[in-house]
């Protein structure tokens, strides 16, 4: 699998693990702009949740969740600033999740959410 097809995959995978645990996905890889991304948008209990999903088939050079550093989270924050200021409705409550995946050699993966990430 290619980079871009593994980092697909888990996108998948991230999107069905957080519909299982109640949230509603509102969007998949909204775009602010060539360089700003968010990787799945979703909500729940009235709290929009910004989730950015990284996924390796190994840890070897580190976990996932690792790879997200500042600079990546000031591009999320401020396409969901984008994001939030096209909305019809206020958005009352927001926050920046992520979530780390490694697959296995059998592509079975291994998921670790965090809410609520601080920059």
């Amino acid at each position: 699998m290619t980079n871009k097809t593994i980092g697909k995959y888990g996108e998948q995978l991230a999107k069905n693990f957080l519909i299982k645990k109640g949230f509603k996905i509102l969007e998949l890889n909204y775009r602010y702009s060539r360089l700003a991304e968010i990787d799945i948008i979703a909500k729940k209990n009235n709290t929009i949740h910004f989730i950015e999903v990284k996924t390796r088939t190994q840890n070897y050079f580190g976990e996932p969740l690792e790879a997200i550093n500042q600079t990546k989270l000031k591009s999320i924050y401020k396409c969901a600033l984008f994001y939030m200021q096209n909305m019809a409705k206020k958005v009352e409550k927001y926050q920046i999740d992520a979530i780390g995946i490694i697959l296995n050699k059998n592509n079975e993966p291994d998921i670790t959410y965090i809410e609520n990430l601080v920059f």
